[in-house]
């Protein structure tokens, strides 16, 4: 019976020997731990210099000098990257998601959510960098059916009207933050919800000069 007993626990001492470090309890709880990635957000740094940035250019080109829409196409999608600055009060009044093009990736997905590519080119289904002059109202098939025509003012973007660029709204656009998803891409147009378009319409419309938007990636 003893020799039973010596070879039973040399058995069990050996198999112990052989175990992973980590024990099967371990190992099932760590199934379900999932590493957090952290939300990114706006720079408020960043965005307080494009703002200051945007005032003199702004002043120089006769624009309103009351606001400007600042988007920063450096963030993922699904956090809200769409700011309508108050150069009166220098600070955000708003702030919400937007879509950007979808390029050669489905449209209406989130493929490019945290790496978006952009071109000036006419199919090219991308968005374009660079400060827009925002001007003419008119009706849109989407969204609200509200449109705003954006009229490029550098090399970057200076094709938008060609290319049928334009600010509006979308159904599939949400109100929230939807990261770690992304938000529904087109074939271009910065494309906001239509909750967020009712409240900046009556703003943009009885602007007396146009209004900057102004698109950028760094």
């Amino acid at each position: 019976m003893k020799v039973f007993y010596f070879i039973f626990l040399l058995i069990v001492f050996s198999s112990c020997q052989n175990e992973p470090k980590d024990s099967v309890v371990t190992n099932i709880f760590q199934k379900d731990k999932v590493e957090e990635i952290p939300k990114p957000e706006l720079d408020s740094i960043k965005t307080k210099k494009k703002a200051e940035e945007a005032s003199a250019f702004c002043k120089n080109k006769k624009m309103n000098e009351d606001f400007c829409i600042l988007i920063d196409m450096s963030l993922h999608s699904g956090v809200k990257r769409f700011v309508v600055w108050d150069f009166k009060e220098n600070k955000i009044s708003g702030k919400y998601l937007v879509g950007h093009g979808c390029g050669n990736n489905s449209w209406s997905s989130d493929e490019s959510k945290d790496n978006p590519t952009f071109s000036n080119e006419d199919g090219s289904h991308l968005s374009s960098l660079g400060k827009y002059k925002l001007s003419g109202r008119g009706h849109s098939d989407w969204g609200i059916n509200v449109k705003y025509l954006m009229h490029g003012l550098e090399e970057t973007n200076n094709n938008a009207l060609k290319r049928f660029i334009v600010f509006h709204s979308w159904n599939l656009m949400s109100d929230d933050e939807t990261y770690p998803k992304g938000s529904p891409e087109g074939w271009g147009c910065p494309t906001i919800s239509n909750n967020a378009m009712r409240k900046l319409d009556p703003i943009i419309q009885k602007s007396q000069k146009p209004v900057l938007m102004w698109i950028y990636n760094e």
